[in-house]
């Protein structure tokens, strides 16, 4: 007698849809297109002319690389720029320095007054640069800086944000490294060199990208302290391009505008890692 195998249907999985999720990446989506659209519009702006961009087209056309062309010549943007990366780079190289200098001096020496000291640093941190702009303008003006890159340098190489953010990775580095290097003889600046530096990529690759950052879009001392063109930054001189474009062509502003923030884009993606890690104070490192 033969054995009768009744087979079932194979069933189906279903499918489960958690709308709370897709609801939350709809509305980080939608974030992320209306932070993205004004840099979208600017693009797409940049390619066309001076009557297409007065209009509410969003159509990209071809004119991208001469509006960038007129921008960089006959608007000296690229002067303007190679001022902005020279100013940039200097105050983060000066910046970085100083404040790994100031965090390794709070952290590892003992000398009278250094909380008070290093509140007076914090405390600075709430002070806005525009209300020391008058007295600022009067020592530049007496040291005879005014229309050089010192100007837009050295005012700047102090950073009370820096020394805060070096001093917390200091502290977390063992004393016991402190005592063992000043056991094998090495000083204190070697010590720097040696040790603390390459404990603290993290963190000094967070302080360049925040300090280029904030270099790169100076604007209101430039203005102020700058006359000659040969020596005046981008933000500045983007400033004047849009004034002069009044009734001409905005796409050569657009076009100038988006490349200006080319550099800043660059050391950002270069160090994005860092930057992430370095303000994660006692993670991985």
């Amino acid at each position: 007698m033969a054995l009768k195998v009744r087979v079932r249907p194979a069933t189906r999985p279903t499918l489960r849809v958690d709308w709370t999720e897709v609801g939350k990446h709809s509305l980080l989506l939608l974030a992320c297109l209306i932070v993205v659209f004004p840099l979208l519009a600017a693009v797409i702006k940049g390619t066309q002319t001076g009557a297409m961009v007065s209009g509410a087209s969003l159509k990209v056309a071809g004119f991208f690389w001469s509006n960038l062309r007129e921008a960089w010549v006959s608007a000296n943007l690229g002067v303007y720029m190679r001022n902005s990366l020279i100013v940039a780079v200097c105050v983060t190289l000066g910046k970085t320095a100083l404040s790994l200098l100031a965090a390794a001096a709070f952290v590892y020496f003992r000398f009278p007054l250094r909380g008070a000291l290093f509140a007076l640093v914090l405390f600075s941190l709430m002070l806005p640069s525009e209300i020391l702009i008058v007295a600022l303008f009067d020592v530049v003006t007496r040291l005879h800086w005014t229309n050089t890159y010192a100007a837009v340098i050295v005012p700047f190489l102090a950073s009370a944000t820096g020394v805060f953010l070096f001093r917390q990775q200091f502290m977390q580095i063992p004393s016991s490294l402190a005592e063992a290097a000043r056991m094998d003889g090495a000083g204190p600046l070697r010590y720097l060199w040696h040790v603390l530096i390459p404990l603290s990529g993290n963190t000094i690759g967070a302080m360049a990208v925040i300090q280029f950052v904030s270099a790169w879009d100076q604007y209101l001392w430039p203005l102020v302290i700058i006359r000659d063109e040969a020596h005046q930054v981008v933000q500045v001189g983007l400033k004047g391009l849009s004034s002069a474009a009044e009734g001409q062509n905005w796409g050569v502003v657009m076009a100038g505008a988006v490349v200006s923030i080319v550099p800043p884009l660059i050391v950002f993606t270069a160090l994005q890692e860092q930057f992430s890690k370095g303000f994660a104070l006692g993670g991985e490192k």
